[in-house]
């Protein structure tokens, strides 16, 4: 009975597969959708990116900011003198 069930699931997995491949195969731009946030155009126009991207991009503010910050003491310190 046990391997029964496990032929039956691997045949469903199988023709599952298959499918997929000859969908791909089919299409005009055959390859599989993108999955990752960054990357992905409708989500882009959406405004939505994904967590690392997010993070390097805040990253890189604080970084400017803190830049900007040392830049007008350093300002304020040359006009003192």
């Amino acid at each position: 009975m046990f391997i029964k069930l496990i032929l039956i699931t691997a045949v469903i997995l199988a023709i599952a597969f298959i499918g997929f491949a000859i969908s791909i195969l089919i299409k005009k731009n055959g390859r599989f959708p993108e999955l990752h946030i960054g990357r992905n155009e409708e989500l882009k126009k959406r405004g939505i990116s994904c967590a690392t991207s997010q993070h390097k991009m805040e990253q890189e503010k604080a970084k400017n900011a803190k830049l900007y910050r040392k830049l007008t003491l350093l300002d304020k310190e040359l006009e003192s003198l």
